[in-house]
């Protein structure tokens, strides 16, 4: 059975906010200026770091793991407001950028799968490919999209990403991970949609995302 053919014919439907435990929020922020809110945190990345080590998997394809993995469990990171509309997706997407062949960057949106190897196989085959043709890979048609950039050359606090009014999907941006005595922190920036969950949802996915890099076991 072919997951990615089969949730690529998966569209999102679009619901009536009235319907949903969204609906004072839709009235709230989508017309507000800037609906979008960001949040800073510094994880301790240490267990990642290991098993990336011990294993031979590349740290960002497990953080990536660990984020779509936090965020399957909290149902707002299955509605999202595009346009002026709600849209209801079954599945979601781990976004990562990806450098080609010819120096430039392409985005490659990746199918969240709980299995950690299945994951990694569409890590590995998706970016890979991109590498080499330097074109983009879009489910956004068919998954919600959590988007992220790593800056994995510069140690950051965090970025606050563009409200551009079009792009209303969370992305998460980190740099390089710090060593502090036999540690490792990252520090990473979480942007949401106001529409789209309130800060207690964002509080409990920066949680349950720290949670499952200390549980991970490979």
């Amino acid at each position: 059975m072919n997951l990615e053919k089969d949730v690529s014919e998966n569209k999102p439907v679009e619901v009536n906010p009235e319907d949903t435990t969204r609906a004072m929020a839709y009235k709230l922020w989508m017309k507000a200026p800037n609906p979008m809110v960001t949040f800073f945190k510094t994880l301790d990345v240490t267990n990642l770091v290991k098993i990336s080590r011990k294993k031979h998997l590349k740290f960002n394809m497990l953080l990536d793991w660990c984020i779509g993995k936090a965020a399957s469990s909290i149902k707002e990171f299955y509605t999202l407001p595009v346009g002026d509309r709600l849209l209801q997706y079954k599945n979601l997407a781990v976004n990562t950028i990806v450098k080609n062949k010819d120096g430039e960057v392409n985005s490659c949106d990746l199918l969240f799968s709980d299995n950690l190897k299945v994951f990694n196989r569409y890590y590995l085959k998706h970016t890979a490919n991109l590498a080499e043709k330097c074109t983009d890979r879009d489910l956004s048609d068919s998954c919600m999209v959590i988007g992220t950039s790593a800056i994995i050359d510069t140690e950051i606090d965090g970025a606050v990403g563009m409200n551009s009014g079009i792009f209303n999907n969370p992305f998460i941006i980190w740099g390089k991970y710090k060593k502090l005595w036999f540690r490792y922190k990252l520090s990473l920036s979480f942007q949401f949609h106001h529409t789209q969950m309130d800060g207690a949802h964002a509080g409990k996915f920066l949680a349950n995302l720290q949670n499952e890099i200390e549980k991970l076991k490979v």
